[in-house]
């Protein structure tokens, strides 16, 4: 079984480009939009994924379609062994775009196939091989006010809130914050359990710091470590 990784947060707050550090050639990246990292040589370090005289190669892949992702996951699983790092980039428009392709539909019955079916692609990948890490990247929402925030994982609403609760599908869910210090100089932050403002959480003992670098691959090879501790 895959380990899954959540890292939630607002746009801008250091997602995406929290993989600046993962090994290109040891990471597939699946973007749900088609935006690329935001770090130097991208284009470079992520080519399209293609499949020619059934070959494979390139480990950039577009696709907001749940059918889709699933195969790719299973290429990627069974055929490009190479892999340890898979990155699902803007999760939430999985329900995002099928929420706008059906909203002339009335029925309520949609709310519970949306639900499905962004299950379906965190199944798929919980499924994949134990050298995995599936790294889920996700918008996030406030569910308290301007005076007391307090986020979780973005879903299109309570109707789908009543049927999946996303957190609970991961054992490690990281929010994205930004610290400044006193020139206002930004710092971009994973924060690694609640600190009274979201839903993080991870195993006790994992991270000493309630805040750390939004560095993937420090937060894997943590992981890695912690799983291997006597």
């Amino acid at each position: 079984m895959a380990e899954l990784i959540a890292i939630v947060g607002e746009s801008g707050s250091g997602k995406t480009s929290s993989v600046r550090n993962l090994d290109p050639t040891k990471t597939f990246i699946i973007s749900t939009t088609g935006k690329r990292p935001g770090i130097k040589g991208a284009n470079r370090k992520y080519p399209s994924f293609t499949i020619q005289d059934g070959k494979v190669s390139g480990n950039f892949f577009v696709s907001a379609n749940v059918d889709q992702i699933g195969k790719v996951l299973q290429i990627i699983d069974k055929k490009m062994l190479h892999i340890t790092t898979v990155v699902i980039d803007d999760f939430q428009y999985v329900m995002g775009f099928e929420a706008m392709d059906r909203a002339k539909e009335k029925s309520y019955d949609k709310f519970t196939d949306m639900a499905q079916h962004a299950y379906q692609v965190l199944k798929s990948a919980m499924n994949m091989r134990d050298d995995l890490n599936v790294v889920v990247s996700t918008h996030s929402e406030n569910m308290g006010d301007r005076l007391t925030p307090y986020y979780k994982m973005k879903t299109l609403g309570k109707m789908l809130d009543s049927v999946i609760t996303l957190e609970g599908l991961f054992t490690y869910v990281f929010f994205t914050t930004i610290q400044r210090d006193e020139d206002n100089k930004p710092s971009y932050k994973f924060i690694t359990n609640s600190d009274g403002t979201c839903t993080a959480k991870s195993p006790m003992g994992l991270f000493n710091e309630i805040y750390v670098d939004n560095d993937l691959d420090y937060v894997v090879k943590r992981i890695k470590e912690y799983n291997e501790e006597d």
